[in-house]
């Protein structure tokens, strides 16, 4: 595809968290956009809080928008459940799932894991990579293998207790919403791998992902790239058509 005429103007970044984040998790990435001349809104989720579901979250990001325009709505895995609800209810200009939990209509984010095959993906990679099963379960291996110990130890100061209670009711979208979507995937993801997540992306968007090098929390350890494949998509957007999910 060859690349649109014409500059881009400044956007809304509008970032949507992992599970269990804190808005800090995306404090390096937010400085990388920030200084490329866009704003960026890191929005604070009601993750600790057991009256929450998805529905608290969607309204959580919509009032943190507020009257913003011209938005790109980025949601990182568990955050893949928020953003489109989200691309539901404000005109975004782009939906960017990065290392995302793809959901279906119907679908509860509890029943995800066993829908997607997640758990047969993990021993799958566990055993190509030799892992031991205690490896497998340390986030020191899972997680943070990219990150200097300084950011590892700032990480888990600004974790956050995850509720259940939005991953127990289905998913309520009956389609997905009429937004431009790219998924971006990570090479070194050691918690989704990129093989399960193409074969999910392809089945249930319809889409081909785009890809980088990175683990799971791409935004604390690549974080200058991350903003520039973030800008890539977001010049590649102008024109392209709509995922068709599928149910």
């Amino acid at each position: 595809m060859g690349e649109p005429d014409g500059p881009l103007t400044t956007a809304t970044y509008v970032l949507i968290p992992p599970a269990g984040s804190r808005p800090w998790y995306w404090h390096l990435l937010a400085e990388q956009l920030r200084d490329r001349g866009h704003d960026v809104v890191a929005v604070d989720l009601p993750c600790a809080d057991d009256s929450a579901g998805l529905a608290e979250y969607t309204d959580a990001a919509v009032r943190a928008i507020g009257d913003r325009t011209d938005l790109v709505v980025v949601a990182q895995s568990f955050g893949a459940f928020t953003g489109p609800l989200l691309c539901d209810r404000v005109q975004a200009d782009l939906l960017v799932l990065l290392t995302p939990m793809v959901p279906a209509p119907g679908e509860s984010p509890a029943e995800w894991w066993g829908n997607t095959g997640y758990a047969q993906a993990r021993r799958i990679q566990a055993e190509r990579e030799g892992w031991t099963p205690e490896q497998d379960e340390d986030p020191n291996v899972i997680f943070f293998h990219e990150l200097p110990p300084r950011l590892v130890e700032e990480a888990t100061a600004h974790a956050r207790d995850q509720s259940g209670t939005p991953f127990e009711k289905p998913w309520p979208l009956a389609a997905w919403p009429d937004v431009p979507t790219r998924a971006l995937l990570c090479r070194g993801d050691r918690f989704f791998p990129i093989d399960f997540l193409r074969g999910l992306v392809s089945e249930r968007l319809g889409i081909a992902p785009d890809e980088m090098d990175g683990g799971h929390p791409v935004a604390l350890s690549r974080p200058r790239e991350l903003a520039d494949r973030l800008e890539e998509l977001r010049r590649e957007a102008r024109g392209v058509a709509r995922p068709a999910q599928r149910g």
